[in-house]
C-alpha cells in the first residue's frame, strides 16, 4: 500500500476543459487508470476514461423515490448531475474476489495460492463530497482497525482523487443533514467547482496534497482571482439549499434504539421487497459472504467472498435457522445499524446522504419520512 500524499494547505488555480483534458492525460501518463463518470445502461456511471470528451457533457438526473432518469441540461456543465447507482466502493471493495485457490497435483501434492493485488493505480476523477466521507468510512471499518482487509488496502493506497464540488442537488440528496456536503474539505488531491457563466466555462481547481499540486504543475492554468473563488462558494451554497431531502438527525440514536416495537416496522416491512438493492447501491456497506467452489474433476478448488446484504434470509443464519426471519427484523436491522449502532463500531453514522438508497428502492422507500414517522410517532395505514 502506497503512502497517502500529505495534505497541504489549498491554493486555487483556473482550468478550461483543455485543461481538464490535459489533466487526465498527466495522470494516465503517471500510470494511473483513470475512473470518471460516464454514460451507460441509461445512467451516469463510474467507468475508464481517456478524455474529457467522455465524461457526461450537457447530462443531469431527475431523481425520486424509485425512479432514476437522465435529462438533458441547457448548457455544457461536465459535472451537472448528482449522483447515479455506482459508487467507489466497486472499485475499492470488489464485489467479487477470489480469496484462493487448491489444485491437487498427478503426484498427489497439493499447492495453494492467493491472487496478487490488482496491478491498477485509480485515480478517481468526480468524487462527490458525499462519496468522499463514505470512502473515509470504509477505510475505518476495513483498514483503520486491528484486522486490516489487505485487498481493500491494495487498492485503496494508490488512488488519486479528484473531486468535485457540487453545484447542482438531487431529487433524493440530504448531505446537508449528514453534514457531509456539498463542499468538500478534506481528503483528496485535487477538488474541482465547475464555472459556467454565459461563454465562460471553467474549472476553480484546488490542491489538497503535495501529489495534487505536482500533477496540476504539470498543465496549463492560470491563478484564481477573489472572485472566482467567490462564485466556486455561491455555486456549492445554491447546491446546498436545493437538498430533495432532510433528515432530523438529533438523537437518532436514541430514537431508534428506543422504539424498536414501533408499529412504523410492520408498515415499512409491508412494502419492502427485501431486494438487497439499497445495500448494493450504498457506498458504505461492506457485508460479504464466502462460498468454497469445488471441481473434483479438475482436482481444484476456491473460495470466492461476494458482496452480501443483511436483507437476505441466509445473512443470518446460524444452527437451527435465520436470526432475522422476517423482513420487519431485517429492515430494522438495517436502518437500526446505519443510523445508531455504527457510532458505537465506527464512531460514525454509516450513513452519507447520497440519497441513493431512495433512488433505487424499487418501491420507493424513503428512509428519511420513515425516520422522521418514528419520530413524529406516526403510522400510514395507507403503507
Amino acid at each position: 500500500m502506497e503512502t497517502p500524499s500529505p495534505e497541504i494547505a489549498p491554493q486555487s488555480s483556473l482550468i478550461d476543459c483543455g485543461g481538464l483534458d490535459a489533466l487526465i492525460g498527466a495522470l494516465s501518463a503517471e500510470g494511473y487508470t483513470v475512473i470518471g463518470p460516464t454514460l451507460g445502461d441509461g445512467a451516469i456511471v463510474y467507468d475508464e476514461i481517456r478524455s474529457a470528451v467522455q465524461l457526461p457533457a450537457g447530462w443531469t438526473e431527475t431523481q425520486s423515490p424509485g425512479a432514476y432518469q437522465l435529462a438533458r441540461r441547457g448548457d455544457g456543465a461536465l459535472f451537472g448531475y448528482a449522483v447515479g447507482p455506482h459508487s467507489w466502493k466497486k472499485l475499492l471493495h470488489a464485489p467479487v474476489l477470489r480469496l484462493w485457490r487448491a489444485q491437487r497435483h498427478h503426484d498427489g501434492s497439493i499447492t495453494a495460492q492467493t491472487d496478487p493485488p490488482p496491478p491498477l493505480r485509480y485515480a478517481f476523477i468526480g468524487v462527490r463530497s458525499c462519496d468522499l466521507h463514505a470512502i473515509g468510512i470504509q477505510d475505518r471499518v476495513l483498514i483503520g482497525g486491528q484486522y486490516r482487509d489487505p485487498h481493500y488496502a491494495a487498492r485503496r493506497g494508490g488512488v488519486f482523487i479528484v473531486a468535485v464540488n457540487c453545484i447542482v442537488a438531487g431529487g433524493t440528496c440530504f448531505c446537508v443533514s449528514m453534514n457531509t456536503g456539498p463542499r468538500v474539505r478534506r481528503g483528496y488531491d485535487l477538488a474541482l467547482t465547475e464555472l459556467i457563466d454565459g461563454e465562460r466555462h471553467e474549472f476553480l481547481v484546488e490542491t489538497g496534497s503535495t501529489r495534487g499540486a505536482a500533477i496540476l504543475n504539470r498543465i496549463p492554468k492560470r491563478p484564481a482571482a477573489d472572485s472566482d473563488r467567490q462564485s466556486a462558494s455561491q455555486a456549492t451554497e445554491r447546491a446546498a439549499s436545493q437538498m430533495g431531502r432532510q433528515l432530523d438527525t438529533g438523537g437518532i440514536k436514541e430514537l431508534l434504539l428506543n422504539n424498536l416495537e414501533h408499529p412504523r416496522w410492520d408498515d415499512v416491512a409491508a412494502r419492502c421487497l427485501a431486494c438487497g438493492n439499497c445495500t448494493m447501491v450504498c457506498p458504505t456497506c461492506f457485508c460479504t459472504t464466502v462460498e468454497d467452489h469445488t471441481d473434483l474433476a479438475a482436482g481444484a478448488a476456491e473460495r470466492i467472498r461476494s458482496w452480501d446484504s443483511c436483507y437476505t434470509m441466509d445473512f443470518s443464519h446460524l444452527h437451527g435457522g435465520s436470526v432475522r426471519a422476517s423482513i420487519k427484523s431485517r429492515y430494522r436491522q438495517w436502518l437500526t445499524h446505519k443510523m445508531a449502532t455504527w457510532f458505537d463500531q465506527f464512531g460514525t453514522s454509516g450513513c452519507v446522504g447520497c440519497g441513493r438508497w431512495i433512488t433505487w428502492c424499487p418501491v420507493g422507500i424513503d428512509l428519511t419520512e420513515e425516520v422522521a414517522a418514528i419520530r413524529s410517532g406516526r403510522r400510514d395505514d395507507n403503507g
